[in-house]
């Protein structure tokens, strides 16, 4: 019985796999003039689609929306009873029926026509009434649905899905649209605190970055390493330069050492010069990137020469950077 599952899954994907290779031959002037007007819109876009087609239309709009391109999704029902309002001559609306005839879809036509909002159409017939009707139509033609009986929306879908894509991504490079800015449409996620978190927000600054000055002993700098809790202290100049770190690493080589005494031997003598930091202003998925390469785990952070911050790996672990 699973050898029948795979080779059903197979043959499912090798149509559908297939009819996507299909759009990027059929690309066209079509597919420019439609992207030319939803790049050109004032307003927002306005997808709908019933059925399938809307449920693939309301990823289409979720995923215009966070590339760059405002839009939303509307059910051509609920338009029908009053979300027509939502629609503007300023938007633009993108409509999905694969067989371009879909009657909830052409009930909004005649007044889609009398607000004179521009109509961009993806379907699988050019001859449509849906097709015809609208100032750009995106041909997505399919061979075949991957359902046996060839009715269920399948390839169709997944074709228009793929189109949607195309369309999204063709609006971001035009736009000149940035990692950047796609996270400030995604705050709340991993990506977002990857692009968005700098290591001013979650360094420790003021009283609690770990200092002490180049002739203090090393057994008062312990007490600092401890008392800040980071694993480090920055060790600085009498006119607040940084000159060095001193690490948990740099102790025990201390210890190691025969005829060291921490109570008298200044912190400037063991500790580590020319250490790796960052300055203020970076990402913090760049200490990250700094901590993993130079495989150490906490990162001074300056203000020009002057430290004012520390962070350590558990804090970027607090922080979901990692």
């Amino acid at each position: 019985m699973s050898q029948s599952f795979r080779q059903a899954a197979r043959r499912t994907l090798q149509i559908e796999s297939e009819a996507v290779s299909g759009l990027i031959e059929a690309l066209d002037e079509h597919f420019d003039a439609a992207c030319e007007l939803l790049l050109g819109c004032r307003g927002r876009v306005i997808v709908t689609g019933m059925g399938k087609s809307g449920h693939i239309g309301g990823k289409i709009a979720a995923t215009l929306a966070s590339t760059g391109t405002p839009a939303f999704f509307v059910h051509p029902a609920e338009a029908s009873h009053g979300d027509l309002g939502m629609i503007t001559p300023e938007d633009v609306v993108l409509a999905l029926s694969n067989s371009g005839e879909t009657a909830e879809i052409l009930a909004l036509l005649p007044v889609l026509k009398r607000k004179a909002t521009p109509l961009v159409s993806i379907t699988g017939r050019p001859d449509s009434t849906l097709a015809r009707m609208a100032e750009v139509h995106v041909p997505v033609r399919v061979d075949e649905e991957a359902c046996p009986h060839n009715l269920a929306p399948t390839t169709s879908t997944t074709a228009a899905l793929a189109m949607g894509d195309a369309m999204a991504i063709a609006l971001l490079e035009a736009r000149g649209f940035t990692a950047e800015d796609f996270a400030m449409s995604h705050p709340g996620g991993n990506l977002g605190r990857r692009l968005l978190l700098r290591v001013d927000d979650i360094m420790h600054g003021g009283t609690r970055l770990p200092l002490v000055e180049e002739q203090t002993p090393v057994g008062e700098a312990l007490v600092e390493v401890s008392r800040k809790g980071l694993g480090m202290t920055a060790v600085a100049d009498e006119q607040h330069r940084l000159v060095g770190i001193f690490t948990d690493g740099d102790l025990r080589r201390v210890l190691d050492q025969d005829g060291t005494d921490l109570r008298h031997t200044p912190i400037g003598r063991v500790m580590t010069r020319n250490p790796v930091v960052i300055q203020l202003g970076h990402l913090a998925a760049e200490a990250l990137q700094i901590m993993e390469t130079r495989k150490i785990n906490a990162l001074v952070v300056m203000d020009g020469e002057r430290p004012v911050g520390a962070l350590n790996m558990h804090d970027l672990l607090r922080a979901g950077v990692v």
